[in-house]
């Protein structure tokens, strides 16, 4: 959903005006942009940062180039050099996996299948090219026309960096048990968030509740979920997922070839 832009917004980024709000996080402000050609983007105003956090941001920007266009918003210009760093990217017109559940309710048969297969094709393809997303939920999957696209790589990483030890990165009920416990997230991590994220789009619920915060990290570190609500076809596979051993579980690609080939 697009809001109006506040007092305090800039009215123009580089040559991309601004129209709208599109949402806000940690990270930063994402604005609904019109670029020079009339071409609608999304463009993300990033914190200021020092120019370690910009050369970072530098660094994940080009590791993000290789990731399949075709599963996340692809990556148009970046600029980190000017008073504010930004990035732009594909405008994804369609609403969040969390609205859509939200507005419409859990989703069900074919557009179950399809979330499932198409989200994990696409972290497939994110493992692939060296990224660890790291923040993997069901509002950072945007339900497009053409298809679902996980989005929001603000925290995301390439395997082997430097990790954040400011606490941890994530949103609780999508952590996974090792990352409370104190290790860095790793493709197996996104794994785990990603079988979360079917069972709240198959129920309308996260598997370990949504109460405190101490209730639910216990619960993901010591609970088993009730997965009987998934279909068949899907319980097995996001059951693995969910394993509290991240050794146990399979990677995206396994993952991918069990959904289409069970």
């Amino acid at each position: 959903m697009v809001t109006p832009l506040t007092p305090d917004d800039p009215a123009s980024l580089g040559g991309y005006r601004l129209a709208g709000r599109l949402g806000e996080g940690g990270q930063g402000v994402v604005y609904l942009a019109h670029s020079p050609s009339g071409l609608q983007v999304a463009v993300k105003l990033l914190g200021t940062g020092d120019s370690e956090t910009r050369a970072r941001l530098a660094r994940e920007i080009d590791a993000l180039a290789g990731i399949a266009s075709f599963c996340t918003a692809r990556v148009l210009d970046v600029s980190t050099s000017g008073p504010r760093p930004y990035v732009v990217s594909e405008y994804v017109d369609g609403p969040s996996l969390s609205e859509r559940v939200r507005d419409r309710g859990p989703l069900r048969g074919g557009d179950l299948e399809r979330l499932a297969v198409g989200t994990a094709t696409a972290l497939a393809a994110i493992h692939a090219a060296g990224i660890v997303h790291r923040d993997f939920k069901p509002s950072n999957v945007l339900l497009g026309p053409d298809g679902p696209r996980v989005v929001d790589f603000g925290i995301a990483r390439a395997e082997g960096a430097a990790t954040m030890t400011s606490g941890l990165i994530g949103t609780p009920a999508y952590l996974a048990p090792e990352q409370i416990n104190g290790s860095p997230a790793a493709p197996a991590s996104d794994v785990f968030a990603w079988a979360a994220s079917m069972v709240f789009a198959a129920t309308g619920t996260t598997p370990f509740g949504a109460d405190t915060v101490p209730a639910v990290l216990h619960r993901v570190l010591y609970a088993e979920p009730d997965l009987s609500p998934l279909p068949p076809r899907l319980r097995g596979p996001i059951a693995s997922c969910l394993s509290k051993d991240p050794a146990r579980r399979p990677s995206a690609q396994q993952l991918m070839v069990s959904l289409v080939n069970p």
